[in-house]
């Protein structure tokens, strides 16, 4: 078993053309993100999905050129190309809000004035118990001490109680 290579050029050479790279790179991108921005948002924690997305595929770019691709360059081709295309799409959705919910799912009310919204924790899969579970995380033992809960775009649960005076 030979230590190193005998063909040095054989590990970076190309044999997959460099179009169908960057063509199954966004799509998977797409894709991905696609199916992510329709899936309930507690289910993506607080990584916001475009970067959850970005780091999967850059480490199965990465996973490619160490075993699945035939060489380091092809890697190299798909981790580009997710890199400038994560560049972009947060570019592209900083500039256009359009863009920005297409990508950026908007917070969902679940909670307001200590009264459940049933039909937007259903909707996020979110049930009493759970719901329970993140007012106590926040000190919070009963639901009448709520003015505001919201389920943000990247997943947390943010909570407004209400004050004293209210």
């Amino acid at each position: 078993m030979p230590l190193l290579p005998s063909d040095w050029g054989e590990i970076f050479a190309i044999q997959t053309p460099v179009a169908e790279l960057i063509v199954r790179s966004v799509v998977l991108y797409l894709g991905i993100l696609v199916l992510m921005r329709i899936l309930p948002r507690r289910s993506g924690g607080e990584v916001a999905r475009m970067d959850l997305i970005f780091m999967l595929l850059i480490a199965q770019g990465a996973a490619g050129a160490f075993g699945d691709y035939t060489s380091v360059t092809e890697g190299m081709v798909v981790i580009l190309t997710l890199v400038s295309l994560d560049y972009l799409l947060n570019m592209l959705s900083f500039r256009f809000p359009a863009i920005e919910r297409l990508v950026s799912a908007p917070p969902v009310e679940v909670v307001r004035d200590g009264v459940g919204n049933r039909s937007n924790l259903k909707r996020e899969f979110i049930t009493e118990e759970e719901l329970a579970s993140y007012l106590r995380q926040n000190g919070i033992t009963d639901i009448s001490q709520v003015k505001l809960a919201v389920v943000e775009g990247k997943g947390k649960v943010s909570i407004i109680t209400r004050d004293a005076r209210d």
